[in-house]
């Protein structure tokens, strides 16, 4: 590429990111707020691997203002992340044409007992405790990749009742430990409420979900449309009624309620493979809406090498086939990737702040320089919002 070609190249990246800033942060509006927003993107989307923006800055020996004012941006201004997370998904939205909701984890080792939200906990990777930060981010997969929307940080242990450490952290009241399940169902109700975002199914991993079973329940208690991939231990309801688990359940059925479907192999080659199929309820009281329970149906998929487990499917599709339904699967697939590109070239585990509120400001951050580099050619601007608006995506910390 020639030098007026790379010039070229800059201005038109300039004008992209300082477009993308003025929409997508609409809510800030302070000038120097936009500045700092637009010199952290670009730290984030240009910086090398593993190097957040305030980091850049140090090791580059930019003025002191320079790096102070990423850090008061970061760290100090009071500005309001969910407004920002709002309009990034809605920007989403309308620019990809979404499938499926999801939720994958961050995991993010930590030295000290300091950094916020840090607490020893089990890796199911390696067996080993360590201590870390862990975080969920919600996605909207759609057909130009899977997009984080959102972030919560899972508190546990002394964060829940230590008076000091929730002030040096700046942890709002409203945030105390809870189930996991609880953070992804109050994303489904916020997301549902907001006109703005796509009505798609939610595709889940709850193989290792503590609260399985209430995820499960609250998804069928809101009539959304789920494919949530479960434990063989997983409680089901049959029609005598009986509480089975869904591994038992399906090793009765087995060779019953059979769906053929083919599935790509790594030598590019197409095997079929036989599914099982049976329709149940849930176990838990709160799924009954007017006197009934709403049927879900239990799909098995089993290793065609038959040198691996089964993985099973709990879906509230009854009438679509069971192909079309775990095609759904590659939304988490894709979750993971994203998480992966995350933390290699976009920082997201590279936040060195102690606080709550710059956590989320760098998440958020991460989060849209994602999304700039991955909706080129995406550049329409949305509806100016009123100062005013309520924001619905996820719960108010100030």
């Amino acid at each position: 590429m020639s030098v007026s070609q790379l010039c070229t190249t800059a201005i038109d990246d300039g004008v992209r990111v300082r477009t993308f800033v003025e929409d997508v942060f609409t809510s800030l509006h302070r000038v120097e707020q936009h500045r700092w927003a637009r010199a952290y993107l670009n730290g984030l989307v240009r910086g090398s691997a593993r190097k957040a923006p305030l980091e850049q800055a140090y090791a580059a020996r930019l003025p002191q203002a320079t790096a102070n004012g990423l850090h008061h941006f970061i760290n100090a201004s009071p500005w309001d992340w969910q407004p920002v997370r709002r309009r990034l998904a809605l920007r989403i939205a309308a620019n990809t044409t979404p499938y499926a909701w999801t939720v994958a984890e961050l995991i993010t080792p930590k030295r000290g007992e300091h950094s916020v939200g840090v607490h020893r906990r089990l890796d199911a990777a390696t067996t080993r405790t360590i201590n870390c930060q862990r975080s969920l981010g919600f996605f909207l997969a759609t057909d130009a990749g899977c997009f984080p929307v959102d972030w919560s940080l899972v508190l546990k242990d002394t964060w829940d009742w230590d008076g000091e450490l929730r002030s040096r952290a700046r942890i709002p009241d409203s945030e105390a430990s809870r189930p996991v399940g609880a953070y992804v169902l109050d994303y489904a109700d916020n997301a549902a409420a907001e006109p703005g975002l796509p009505n798609v199914p939610w595709m889940l991993d709850l193989t290792r979900c503590d609260d399985a079973a209430g995820v499960l329940a609250g998804l069928v208690r809101r009539h959304l449309d789920f494919a949530c991939e479960v434990d063989p231990g997983q409680l089901v309801v049959t029609g005598r009624p009986s509480v089975i688990t869904v591994g038992a359940l399906m090793e009765t059925r087995r060779g019953q309620q059979s769906h053929m479907m083919t599935r790509q192999a790594a030598d590019g080659r197409s095997n079929p493979v036989e599914i099982y199929a049976a329709s149940v309820r849930l176990p838990l009281h709160d799924t009954f809406t007017d006197g009934k329970s709403r049927m879900v149906r239990v799909l098995e998929w089993p290793d065609p090498n038959r040198q691996r487990p089964s993985r099973y499917w709990i879906t509230g599709f009854t009438n679509r086939r069971v192909g079309e339904v775990l095609s759904l699967v590659r939304a988490r697939v894709a979750a993971l990737a994203t998480v992966a590109e995350l933390d290699e070239h976009f920082g997201a585990s590279d936040f060195e702040g102690r606080s709550f509120p710059g956590w989320h400001h760098h998440m958020t951050m991460t989060s849209a320089a994602y999304a700039f580099q991955n909706l080129r050619g995406a550049d329409d601007v949305l509806p100016a919002m009123s100062a005013t608006q309520p924001t619905k995506l996820a719960r108010t910390a100030h």
